[in-house]
């Protein structure tokens, strides 16, 4: 049964591709992505109602929505806004989360001249994240699987990435634990090889997908690897309010090297400060610390 479906890919890739021809094609897919996470609130005397608040904000941090709109060349994938951010009510306090990098805005890819523009803040500054697009070795595999309506394809790929740590500790630490914590911190990450697995559908003969991934035969629907999956939960094909794709151009131009230099630098004048201050206060209250 597998080998007729591969068989049929050309007959079906030149019927879908011929679906495509208006020049005013556009569709949009909207992505869920999920991460885990343990958290460990061992010894902490963090009472049971309140854990359960921290774990549901860290549930809508680590759960997010995406939309990508796309052209036959072109597409912008941009996180959905929320009008409830994680940082806490009156008087609650708030959790401040560092992950490496600031608020994010369009991430526009082109597959015709191979650009990748991300736009991102930091620290009230405006950078303009430009490269090539990221190559990917895929492998096809022969198994299929339907997502939603759409039968996809699976293919594998392995990409090199800094190994994340995966756990959240709360609790208290003194002065020596967090200079410790904070100086390996501060050392060069250490990588790892990740194996991707996406599932694309020849239904939508673009070679687009969410975040960095891109040039398969077909939309990527799911992409999982490491502790996150990404999942197509809408497709709108042809929608009435069409979105125009454009490459941003607003903020200052670095490379995605050059400005994860940036940020790793502001992070450790961060930490320098906050440690200080714990220093000059003579005491380290209830702390949370996660890398990502």
């Amino acid at each position: 049964m597998k080998n007729i479906v591969i068989k049929s890919l050309p007959i079906l890739m030149l019927f879908a591709i011929s679906s495509l021809s208006a020049q005013d094609f556009q569709g949009k897919a909207i992505y869920q992505t999920k991460s885990t996470m343990d958290m460990d609130f061992s010894g902490t005397g963090i009472p049971a109602d309140r854990i359960k608040m921290i774990k549901e904000r860290m549930k809508g941090f680590l759960e997010k929505t995406f939309v990508l709109t796309f052209n036959k060349t072109a597409s912008i994938y941009k996180e959905e806004e929320k009008l409830e951010q994680m940082g806490g009510g009156p008087g609650g306090g708030g959790m401040r989360m560092m992950m490496g990098g600031g608020a994010a805005g369009n991430h526009y890819k082109n597959i015709q001249t191979k650009v990748s523009k991300k736009e991102s803040e930091f620290s009230g500054k405006n950078f303009l994240i430009s490269d090539g697009l990221k190559t990917y070795d895929w492998k096809m595999e022969q198994d299929t699987k339907m997502i939603g309506q759409n039968l996809c394809f699976k293919a594998t790929t392995v990409i090199e990435m800094a190994v994340k740590n995966t756990e959240m500790r709360f609790g208290r630490r003194g002065p020596e634990g967090n200079k410790k914590e904070d100086d390996k911190e501060e050392q060069e990450p250490e990588m790892e090889q990740v194996i991707v697995t996406a599932w694309y559908t020849l239904g939508i003969p673009v070679s687009h997908g969410p975040d960095d991934f891109w040039g398969l035969p077909g939309l990527i629907l799911e992409v999982a690897y490491g502790n996150t999956n990404i999942l197509c939960t809408k497709i709108v094909m042809n929608p009435k309010d069409k979105v125009e794709i454009k490459e941003p151009k607003k903020g200052k131009i670095v490379s995605q090297k050059e400005y994860d230099k940036i940020i790793g630098e502001k992070m450790k004048e961060m930490r320098e400060r906050f440690r200080n201050e714990r220093e000059k206060g003579g005491h380290d209250g209830p702390g949370m610390r996660m890398r990502g």
